[in-house]
């Protein structure tokens, strides 16, 4: 393997339905341009019950890219029973890697505080169990997600996705042990702290991530996300970095492989 990895995505049908209009939303489409942008393996990222299996049914496909899935509660579903999800990932499958994505959203609060902080704590102890990755979603709460891992304990393979936080809250996650992963957020215009908190991760604890359809960067903003354009975002990093491009693809995608323990020359 020697092409992007795109960290985190959302190509279940749930997710793709308001991108037909614009763009193709079949998933073999999707990911046949991912491939030729470079692209060959990517994480389908599952946010509730219906979403997590749709990711695990999704790796069934074949082709030049690989394909690997998480089964997660996002926070803004943290108020719905987690057992299903939980079931799923005690069920077992080839090509699980990671729970999540959970966390805290205080941002948009689709569900009480009190709800998102026990099932995070939930989901933390299951990444133990099962001995998973744990995907981090977090927005506008770094100060409760910083003291609910430290008294969780953080999961040895813990990444915080589509970080948009501060250089504080970057080096906050990084004394805890977390990886930081990097969507197209980070060429936005309004995003000059985010930058900032990009060039202060050590190459070794980053990932690239498109977190499609959502976030498509700069130039493709207003248009579906996908993971084709994981090679824009660490195209953007890399340059941001002052960093070789082809050694920061292959150092994120190695990352990656790490994280989610990919087969391959990559591990």
């Amino acid at each position: 393997m020697s092409g992007w990895t795109d960290a985190h995505c959302h190509l279940q049908d749930h997710f793709l339905e308001s991108s037909k209009d614009t763009r193709d939303g079949d998933v073999d489409a999707t990911l046949a341009r991912a491939h030729e942008a470079g692209v060959d393996r990517v994480v389908v990222v599952g946010t509730d019950a219906a979403s997590s299996a749709e990711a695990l049914a999704i790796t069934a496909l074949t082709g030049p890219v690989e394909i690997y899935a998480t089964v997660g509660l996002h926070p803004h579903d943290a108020k719905d029973d987690l057992e299903p999800v939980a079931a799923l990932a005690r069920r077992g499958h080839a090509r699980l890697v990671a729970i999540g994505e959970c966390g805290l959203d205080y941002f948009y609060e689709h569900s009480p505080r009190t709800q998102q902080r026990q099932a995070f704590s939930a989901q933390i102890a299951l990444a133990h169990e099962l001995d998973l990755a744990l995907v981090v979603h977090a927005r506008d709460a770094f100060d409760d997600l910083f003291g609910i891992l430290k008294s969780e304990g953080v999961p040895p393979r813990t990444v915080i996705h589509c970080f948009t936080g501060t250089p504080d809250d970057a080096e906050g996650c990084l004394d805890l042990g977390c990886d930081v992963s990097l969507s197209g957020v980070v060429t936005f215009k309004n995003a000059e702290s985010l930058r900032e908190a990009a060039k202060l991760v050590p190459l070794n604890r980053l990932h690239v991530e498109t977190d499609s359809p959502f976030l498509a960067p700069v130039p493709y903003r207003g248009r579906p996300n996908e993971p084709s354009f994981v090679s824009v975002v660490g195209a953007y990093v890399a340059q941001l970095r002052d960093e070789d491009l082809d050694l920061f693809q292959e150092a994120t995608a190695t990352n990656s492989a790490r994280l989610f323990q990919l087969p391959g020359p990559m591990q």
